[in-house]
């Protein structure tokens, strides 16, 4: 049976035919991905879960494309989603380093904000920089706009409800 058929088969719910399909197609993609990710386990990982998201989503397969191609497409998607995964992690892991040796010098140092910086980490930083500029710097709503290129009218909302829930949960904090 050619491709074509095991194709034809899978999608209208033959499982035979689709595992047939991707047992001819798993080294194939195996090699694609060690090349890729010049790492055995994570290729073969990722192999595992190109494979299950095969065997989801057949039935949109076009034939647009070889589908040795449909199946590095949803590979490739995989291994750069897994990649931003990864960055991301790696950013909050930095920044909650970073957040643990500002809170530390902070206390050592008696500062009054040291109990505010946990507050301040859960917001957003498009409020928490009008806030910060604000209220420990000083500069006029006019002055934080032209810094952030944003309106005033904005600057003055982002701190008032910055602030309306800053306040929040520091009185749910004082409750605990």
């Amino acid at each position: 049976m050619d491709e074509k058929d095991l194709i034809r088969k899978a999608k209208k719910g033959d499982t035979l035919a689709l595992s047939k399909l991707l047992q001819q197609n798993y080294s194939f993609l195996v090699k694609y991905l060690m090349k890729v990710t010049l790492h055995p386990q994570i290729a073969e990982d990722l192999t595992q879960e190109t494979m299950m998201k095969c065997i989801e989503k057949i039935h949109l397969y076009n034939g647009e494309s070889k589908f040795s191609s449909w199946l590095i497409t949803i590979a490739t998607n995989l291994y750069i989603d897994q990649q931003r995964r990864k960055k991301r992690e790696k950013n909050w892991q930095e920044q909650e380093r970073a957040l643990r040796k500002m809170k530390w010098q902070a206390g050592n140092r008696n500062e009054e904000w040291a109990d505010v910086i946990d507050v301040l980490a859960r917001v957003n930083e498009d409020i928490r920089m009008p806030i910060v500029l604000k209220h420990y710097y000083g500069y006029s709503y006019k002055e934080i706009g032209e810094m952030m290129g944003i309106a005033e009218g904005t600057v003055k909302s982002r701190v008032s409800n910055g602030l309306k829930s800053i306040r929040k949960e520091l009185s749910e904090c004082e409750r605990e």
